[in-house]
């Protein structure tokens, strides 16, 4: 091999440099290529309270971590030598089209994980053509919500709670905003166990003690944001000093009925969907009850652990209620892959609320813009390596579900129990 000096106009082709005056956190987030670098970022940035409240779920984190395997364990079968030039990522979800399948749950105490917060959501979810889902628990007003982001597709998440008229009052406030769905969340009789706020002291407002001020001491920036801000306020609550965990047993009501769901119904008098189904018994009586849609749904693990992955409880659903209603589906949606294969197995829809919070963390509404950025070409990219084109020619022969958490049958217990004792 001969060796030569290189070529002046060769040397200048190769030698990139940063721009040293580029702004730092565009720098930060254009190098986030997955939601889990976004969530590295959102951890160095954030508190620990509020971040683990983000990540963290109910008792021992079972049901969660089943539900990220349950994705983890998709095998994808493509199909070749199709024209994927063109790729249509959108179709009508509850009669409006949406760009892609995919937009932002409804989440508590927003604010806590950045700032911005739900107006941050609402912005980037107008960007990409998604809806938006503001929670009771949000910490900006449907009003607020609407001035920020005007030609939003905008739904209100519904607690039902004991003092009726603050959720018929809420109810009737994001219908005069223009909110076109109504998420009645019926998997909250009363608050899971979540031990990780318990151990950190998770509380609404934050205390400014000295283990929170040494937690601070390295993330300025959340702090002078949380100091020199409007103050915190639910949309539904003013005034609250306890823990989290008190204040959602303080509110929600156990003794919801289908005649709560009923009287609901009637207030809002449009689009419904009930969120936090987690067996097809219960699907099927919202299907004949009349709802517009079913979000199958274990609140993220926050709930009862090991409850149903909803992924998983997904095709049985479509199965028996898919003609009648509209299927969604949450938790443990990390990816557009994952967004892809809840399509090919019947949802219409996927929300997504960790990904959303790890965003807003790691950069605002900048941070929230990069999550779905990077979900959407995820969605793009995967359809394309499927060789599909549209999101109607995705089928369940696109994906398997690689089994470990199936079952046993009645036979297969009987014969076990049967070897063992013929050891003994």
């Amino acid at each position: 091999m001969e060796h030569q000096i290189p070529d002046l106009e060769y040397l200048k082709s190769v030698m990139k440099f940063e721009n040293p005056f580029k702004n730092p956190k565009i720098a930060r987030l254009e190098k986030a290529q997955t939601v889990w670098d976004l969530r590295k970022i959102a951890k160095r940035r954030t508190p620990k309270g509020p971040f683990e409240y983000t990540f963290g779920a109910a008792e021992n984190e079972v049901g969660l971590q089943r539900a990220i395997s349950a994705f983890r364990d998709v095998e994808f079968h493509p199909s070749i030598l199709h024209d994927v030039t063109n790729v249509d990522t959108g179709w009508d979800v509850l009669g409006k089209r949406v760009e892609f399948p995919v937009g932002i749950a409804p989440t508590g105490f927003t604010r806590l994980m950045h700032a911005a917060g739900e107006r941050a959501g609402a912005r980037a979810a107008q960007n990409y053509g998604v809806p938006f889902a503001l929670s009771t628990l949000g910490t900006t007003s449907p009003e607020e919500v609407r001035k920020a982001a005007p030609d939003a597709r905008l739904w209100f998440q519904l607690y039902m709670m004991k003092e009726r008229h603050r959720s018929y009052e809420l109810v009737e406030r994001a219908k005069a905003q223009g909110f076109d769905t109504l998420l009645v969340t019926v998997d909250t009789p009363v608050a899971g166990a979540r031990h990780r706020d318990k151990r950190n002291g998770m509380s609404f407002p934050p205390q400014l003690t000295l283990k929170t001020m040494i937690d601070a001491a390295p993330r300025p920036e959340w702090w002078i944001n949380f100091l020199t801000t409007e103050p915190l306020e639910f949309a539904a609550i003013r005034n609250w000093n306890g823990t989290v965990g008190e204040l959602l047993d303080t509110m929600f009501d156990p003794s919801i009925t289908y005649d709560d769901l009923a009287e609901i119904r009637d207030l809002w008098g449009g689009t419904v969907v009930v969120k936090g189904v987690q067996n097809v018994e219960d699907a099927k009586k919202l299907a004949d009850f009349g709802v517009d849609g079913i979000q199958l749904s274990n609140h993220g693990g926050r709930q009862l652990d090991r409850a149903p992955v909803p992924f998983r409880l997904l095709p049985e659903v479509v199965r028996e209620v898919g003609k009648d209603l509209e299927v969604h589906v949450d938790t443990g949606i990390m990816s557009g892959a994952d967004v892809v294969a809840a399509i090919a197995h019947g949802a219409r829809y996927t929300q997504v609320g960790r990904a959303y919070l790890y965003g807003l963390m790691a950069g605002g509404e900048m941070g929230v813009n990069r999550m779905l950025a990077i979900l959407t070409s995820e969605v793009t990219r995967v359809m394309k390596l499927l060789g599909v084109s549209s999101l109607e020619e995705l089928e369940p022969k696109h994906v398997t579900q690689l089994d470990d958490l199936r079952p046993r049958i009645a036979d297969e217990v009987d014969a076990a129990r049967n070897r063992a004792a013929a050891k003994r």
